[in-house]
């Protein structure tokens, strides 16, 4: 979501790999997306543009994000969704990053943070869809994991191991248990069906390839639902959690395990109710906030790589009657080591890092070092491999 070149600066890329293409295009309203697009974040985005709509919103007209964590319904089928990829590291720390980004925050920005996890696992109502960057841990074991590692042999200590992937995710996929659930991140398509219980509910997993000729990065599904309209609306369950956490937001680097004890029993639902009944539940709407992408006029020296309060965000929580905490400084941001995290859970979670999380600062989170690397030495084998 690079909507100008100072963009370009918050986006963990290698240099070689940072162009604008064209996202700037439908940001600008030169071009328009053809149908209802809702998206979530990974980790190589323009990180300011996602933090200015962090509960959510339109990035471009037609293109919605999901947020940092949300859930929306189009019709009557509910989408949720779950941006950033897992690494222990930074999981219990808060929302500290703020632009403009350094070598660590630019990379840090990007990872899932237990708040926004643990708002998703208070959803109680079915999902249809959900959605998640990198995969959750052990879906492997729902496919054909030995394909996968004969076209990916560079995952094959994780798999046996049972580290690929996002613990959270996966607690996610065993609290939530959609109907459907997308992923992305590793560079491959991996189809799973996941059998909850005995005699419970199945999930149909889908991760695709990367958006490259001659590779598999687009399928075609047919989800039931019963009839609504063919327009993305806000979800009251997810506006009332919402509303019922945002009080304890963490915004620090300090460590913290947050529980829910202590938030109080008013009727949130009952507010979110009144509020839509009378305002609507369609997302407010897309606005601009920066100037987009000129390829007429030369880079501009100005920068811009400051937060901007999007129009979209604060009309949001003046709905529902939230602060706004987006640009707020804490200033006892220093780093601490995550040995101090207080939960059991933390402390396990804390004691694996996988060989991926140790190098995942160097390479950028992503498996594409791993590629270039391996292409290297057999391009066929790692690219070419057919898969069925």
């Amino acid at each position: 979501a690079v909507r100008n070149e100072d963009d370009l600066k918050c986006l963990n890329v290698k240099p070689k790999y940072r162009h604008m293409n064209s996202f700037w295009k439908y940001y600008s309203g030169q071009e328009i997306a053809p149908c209802p697009t809702i998206f979530i974040g990974g980790n190589h985005e323009a990180s300011n543009y996602l933090w200015e709509l962090y509960y959510g919103g339109w990035a471009a007209t037609n293109i919605y994000f999901l947020g940092f964590a949300g859930v929306v319904k189009f019709g009557n089928i509910r989408i949720g969704g779950l941006s950033g990829i897992y690494n222990s590291r930074h999981y219990y720390l808060g929302h500290f990053e703020r632009p403009p980004y350094d070598d660590e925050s630019i990379r840090s920005i990007y990872h899932v943070r237990h708040f926004d996890v643990l708002k998703l696992m208070q959803v109680e109502e079915p999902i249809d869809v959900f959605l998640s960057h990198d995969w959750p841990v052990g879906i492997t074991e729902y496919g054909n994991w030995e394909k996968l590692v004969r076209q990916k042999p560079f995952f094959r200590e994780e798999v046996q191991s049972r580290t690929l992937g996002s613990k959270p995710a996966a607690e996610l996929l065993d609290k939530l248990r959609p109907t459907f659930w997308f992923s992305s991140h590793l560079h491959c398509r991996f189809p799973a069906v996941i059998q909850h219980g005995e005699n419970g509910p199945i999930t149909k997993f889908l991760a695709l390839d990367k958006c490259l000729p001659g590779r598999r990065f687009l399928q075609v599904l047919e989800i039931e639902s019963d009839p609504g309209p063919p327009e993305i609306r806000y979800d009251e369950e997810w506006l009332a959690i919402t509303k019922k956490f945002n009080c304890i937001l963490p915004l620090s680097r300090k460590c913290v395990h947050l529980g829910i004890d202590n938030l109080g029993g008013q009727n949130y639902r009952q507010f979110v109710r009144e509020k839509l009944s009378t305002r609507g539940d369609k997302p407010f709407d897309f606005s601009q906030t920066l100037p987009a992408f000129d390829p007429h006029k030369p880079c501009s020296a100005s920068s811009h790589c400051g937060h901007h309060r999007n129009p979209q965000t604060e009309s949001f929580l003046l709905l529902l009657e939230l602060p706004y905490l987006l640009d707020t400084i804490d200033h006892t941001n220093t780093p601490i080591k995550t040995a101090s995290l207080v939960s059991p859970l933390a402390s396990q979670l804390h004691k694996y890092v996988s060989a991926e999380e140790e190098d995942d600062d160097a390479d950028g989170d992503d498996v594409d070092e791993l590629e270039e690397t391996a292409t290297c030495d057999d391009d066929e084998h790692i690219f070419r491999h057919p898969v069925s």
